[in-house]
């Protein structure tokens, strides 16, 4: 399996599988749909009016420790697999993002 994120220049792209309207605010495990895999994270909120992904980019950015500035969605707004984009450079941002990756649920 590949794994959930690309290293970009000047970020990391972090592939999700979100599913809204969970019980809980989580992240963990993957899923590999169309040869590729995808972070799972589950939020509270509904998937009306964006509040889904808003809540996906808090979400991410307390897990990461960086700030919702550098998080942006720039794939599948409307979807479950997503493309979450954090801008930042160094080995330092790398290693959380893969820590969060391999991340046992």
């Amino acid at each position: 399996m590949s794994t959930a994120y690309r290293v970009i220049s000047g970020g990391i792209d972090l592939y999700i599988r979100l599913t809204p309207k969970s019980s809980r605010d989580a992240v963990g495990g993957l899923f590999e749909a169309q040869d590729k895999a995808y972070l799972q994270a589950r939020v509270r909120s509904v998937p009306e009016d964006g509040r889904a992904n808003q809540a996906l980019i808090e979400l991410l950015s307390e897990e990461l420790g960086v700030p919702r500035s550098t998080l942006s969605l720039v794939a599948g707004h409307t979807a479950r697999l997503k493309t979450v984009r954090i801008e930042g450079t160094g080995q330092a941002l790398e290693r959380a993002v893969a820590a969060l990756v391999e991340r046992k649920p």
